[in-house]
């Protein structure tokens, strides 16, 4: 358990002084023109991630191997990306009903994502750098801390994997996504898996935001009524229970 605290702070302080690095720098260079462009944003976060799988890579807190890769989880990869499509509208759905928390860094994320480069730091660098921290190193630890209790393990990755992303409305999404990411690697021993489904996961909130930028906007408004928020979970759901099943039967540790 302390180590996989121990991993997290030091996870979250590699973010923290990476983006205040970048912002100093950005603030003394050029008479501090750069300093409110959104590229720091950008610079910030890609360093820090940089830095972040560098140092778990290099201490071995984190090791990335390719034997799952031999055992071709082709099937495996696409039903990952569709349950990542299928899970999408029922989260959105379940949190809108929840009380509403404050979105503290979504002026941030929008910035990200309207300017070149922000695909790559939010859907491509995050979701291995991430995958390779919370699951390749946190819930390794953890598992290995109590292996019989594989579940309560997943769910302590979990609440960590929210908490780190500091904005509270991100939160209920990230924790949910956290169990399934947990579940993904436990049953597997590999990243690849937790990879695949975080890639689709963060482009379809790229590609969302890009979409509908208002802070505001629910389901509701994007397909008309309640009657065609229902249908979309419904359908949703028809995507994600034979994901989870066929995965379920496919997902296993390479011999």
């Amino acid at each position: 358990m302390i180590k996989a605290l121990s991993y997290t702070f030091i996870f979250l302080g590699i973010q923290l002084l990476g983006g205040g690095i970048v912002s100093l720098a950005a603030s003394i260079m050029a008479d501090g023109r750069w300093a409110d462009s959104p590229y720091v944003l950008i610079v910030s976060s890609a360093l820090s991630s940089i830095v972040a799988a560098a140092l778990f890579l290099g201490t071995r807190w984190a090791e990335v191997s390719l034997n799952y890769l031999k055992t071709r989880p082709w099937t495996v990869l696409f039903w990952c990306v569709m349950a990542a499509v299928g899970v999408v509208i029922p989260s959105t759905a379940l949190q809108e009903k929840l009380p509403e928390l404050p979105n503290i860094i979504e002026q941030q994320l929008i910035e990200i994502i309207n300017t070149r480069g922000g695909y790559f730091v939010i859907a491509l660098l995050a979701p291995v750098v991430e995958e390779l921290v919370f699951r390749g190193a946190i819930l390794k630890a953890l598992l290995a801390w109590k292996p019989g209790g594989h579940w309560g393990m997943i769910a302590i990755s979990a609440a960590l994997f929210a908490a780190v992303h500091i904005n509270p409305a991100q939160m209920p999404h990230a924790f949910l996504m956290g169990l399934l990411l947990g579940w993904l690697y436990y049953r597997t021993g590999s990243i690849l898996p937790g990879v695949a489904f975080h890639w689709i996961n963060n482009t379809l909130a790229f590609i969302m935001l890009k979409l509908y930028p208002d802070p505001d906007i629910r389901l509701v408004d994007i397909l008309g009524n309640e009657r065609n928020v229902g249908a979309a979970v419904i359908f949703s759901l028809f995507i994600l229970g034979p994901a989870i099943y066929q995965l379920a039967l496919r997902l296993k540790r390479p011999a």
